[in-house]
């Protein structure tokens, strides 16, 4: 018997065998259609499974792309199926079991893409996060080619892996060139020393030029790991955007690395790229036609495909149960305790208390890079800003949930002038408190994975100064730090590349965890403790922002209910980039009159009643030219209103008239 979400799989797949006479170039009798589609950023996930979780996911994994696949291939056998990298890492059965302790056997993703078919894959910079054994490893076991133009042994210059290949289709020579972010030595830099990395538009000419001259292909398409708008290189080399607008000859491209979804026309070439985790298949469908012995490319287009409304593929799930079982497994295995909670529940819904404040699960990790390393200061970040430790039992998947990277760990040498610089760079994370500020907004151009928090020193950020002026009062065992201190700093592999490449440290690292991962370490941390214990020093904290508006209450309440929202970047991967303004919300109309009147903020136009004056009670800290500002008006007014004979010196809990507006 049908299920509801089989009858919408059969539905689709009609619908999509049936879309194929919509096409009025099909009817053509000349025309060929070829169909190109498209996977990236799957991130190891072959059921629709969540280990950390314990739980089927509808939106994720091989299993429901294979669905896809199947429906696609029964509308047209003129199909060609590519992956753009980030494939092999990403969850516990690959970063903790496959790619790490049970390295010498099959590796599970690669054997499912076997089964399901695929005729290539490009390297993604996640590919790299365990060394390049791995990677020729893969390269061995899987029956398809695994690409990357632009990357090269530095000893000689040759091909890391195979830079393009040809796949003939209806009597059709298609040329696909894989290309990955050359950004990879920024993350992964003591793992690819051997390495070289080109520009993608630069080795795309190079081999544009091969695949036309060499191997007479008729048609060329591209799969870069990389986003439309580069990172990091101003020249474009990192850019899908300009491998496009140099290389006009691309009909498709495959893009990725960002996990956002896109479906566009760039200058020729139709553009693609679907969100992480298997949760959308990209589909290209081109048309061809033979003019003179030339295939011509007539009409193209592109289109994402959600596999939410596919079901999972049981062939490809009972292909790899031995995989997942395993996994499961291993997850079974209880490490430990933890007595109560190690992240407390939000007071602003959608705002993580570990991103504004220090928290048991922050000072967790960060303790354990110390005892460690030995070294005096540690940073880290929470990958997941509601990452957290519960109260009861601990499994690998909990260790998985605070620490989502196979990162190792290292440390290293600095100065004082260094940590400065470092920590400033984390501390712009936060938007600059504005007045009627509510809540602490967060730099939308910043992922919270790059917000580092520190162990070791004691320090104030803050907001209401501008980025790069945010630190103060830092100290080091009591003493203010100076830029000629030395101290050693214990943080993850990947930072330490990343604020290398930026000049803000310029040391390597005098130890180095690899190949043991941080989440082995924190696993073996909690294995020792038998029980953990919330532990908060409460080091840091954010100052310079005055929150405490009388509306703020309200306008929180309404956050939390859900009647208001707070605002995301558009792909969705920063979050409240915009703190909540009680001005602006006056002004946008959210707060209704009604509520306005009760705080005495804005009269009736429709009432008799005399305008009120409002009461202030004096607040531990306030200062009459702040409370002027919350208001609207000056500290000079409140002092006249109020007879206060000395401004400059105000009580808690005295009582402040604020004259009616």
């Amino acid at each position: 018997m049908f299920t509801k979400k089989r009858l919408i799989s059969l539905i689709l797949s009609i619908v999509l065998i049936l879309g194929i006479i919509s096409v009025p170039a099909i009817a053509d009798e000349e025309i060929v259609h070829l169909t190109i589609l498209g996977t990236t950023d799957v991130h190891g996930n072959i059921y629709n499974w969540s280990y950390e979780d314990g739980l089927e996911v509808d939106g994720l994994g091989l299993a429901k792309v294979y669905s896809v696949v199947k429906a696609v291939r029964t509308e047209n056998p003129n199909t060609i199926l590519i992956d753009n990298g980030d494939t092999i890492q990403g969850t516990i059965l690959t970063d903790d079991l496959y790619n790490t302790e049970l390295v010498d056997e099959p590796h599970p993703v690669i054997d499912a893409m076997n089964f399901m078919g695929y005729d290539s894959m490009t390297l993604g910079n996640h590919e790299f996060n365990f060394g390049t054994d791995l990677i020729e490893k893969i390269a061995k076991e899987a029956q398809f080619p695994i690409l990357s133009a632009n990357t090269y042994y530095k000893e000689d210059g040759s091909n890391f892996v195979e830079p393009y290949t040809v796949k003939e289709v209806a009597g059709i020579k298609v040329g696909i060139i894989g290309l990955t972010t050359p950004n990879i030595p920024r993350w992964d830099g003591p793992k690819v020393t051997h390495l070289d990395f080109e520009p993608m538009y630069v080795a795309c000419q190079k081999y544009i030029k091969e695949l036309k001259e060499k191997e007479n292909v008729d048609i060329i398409i591209a799969t870069a790991h990389a986003g439309v708008e580069g990172e990091y290189d101003q020249g474009g080399g990192d850019s899908a955007r300009k491998v496009i607008e140099t290389n006009p000859e691309i009909v498709a491209f495959l893009v990725g690395h960002d996990h956002a979804s896109v479906a566009e026309t760039i200058g020729n070439a139709v553009v693609g790229g679907a969100r992480d985790t298997g949760a959308q298949v990209v589909r290209f469908d081109l048309y061809l036609k033979n003019n003179g012995g030339k295939w011509e490319v007539v009409d193209k287009t592109v289109q994402l495909i959600d596999v939410t409304e596919y079901e999972a593929s049981d062939e490809l799930k009972e292909y790899t149960k031995a995989y997942h079982e395993r996994t499961l497994e291993f997850l079974e295995e209880v490490i430990g305790q933890a007595s109560e909670d190690f992240h407390p529940a939000p007071e602003v819904k959608g705002i993580a208390e570990g991103l504004i404040r220090d928290t048991a699960v922050m000072d967790l990790i960060n303790n354990v890079q110390l005892k460690n390393t030995g070294a005096d200061i540690s940073a880290a970040a929470l990958f997941t800003p509601t990452s957290n430790i519960k109260k009861g039992d601990i499994s690998y998947s909990d260790i998985f949930n605070i620490y989502k990277y196979p990162n190792t760990l290292v440390a290293v040498e600095i100065t004082g002038q260094e940590l400065k610089n470092y920590m400033e760079w984390s501390a712009s994370y936060y938007n600059t408190y504005k007045p009627g500020d509510v809540t602490i907004g967060f730099n939308p151009n910043i992922r919270p994975y790059n917000y580092d928090m520190f162990q070791g020193v004691e320090y104030k950020i803050d907001i209401s100064k501008p980025a790069g002026e945010r630190i103060v009062d830092l100290t080091f065992k009591g003493k203010p730090v100076e830029d000629d201190d030395t101290f050693t700093l214990a943080i993850n592999n990947y930072r330490h590349s990343v604020l290398k490449s930026l000049g803000i440290i310029k040391n390597d690292p005098y130890y180095n965890s690899d190949p043991v991962s941080l989440r082995s370490l924190i696993a073996a941390h909690i294995k020792e403790q038998g029980t953990i214990v919330p532990e908060v020093d409460n080091n840091w904290e954010i100052i310079g922002a005055d929150l405490n508006h009388p509306l703020r209450d309200y306008i929180v309440q309404q956050i939390n209910e859900g009647n208001i929202m707070l605002p995301a970047s558009e792909d969705g991967r920063s979050i409240n980039i915009k703190a909540m303004n009680v001005y602006e919300l006056i002004e946008e109309g959210v707060i209704p009159e009604e509520v306005l009147r009760e705080y005495g903020i804005k009269d009736s136009s429709d009432e008799a009643e005399e305008p009120k004056e409002i009461v202030y009670i004096v607040k531990p800290g306030d200062v009459l030219w702040r409370i002027a500002e919350k208001f609207g008006t000056t500290w000079q007014k409140l002092a006249e209103y109020n007879k206060l004979k000395n401004p400059h010196l105000i009580f808690p809990n005295q009582k402040i008239l604020i004259p009616a507006q």
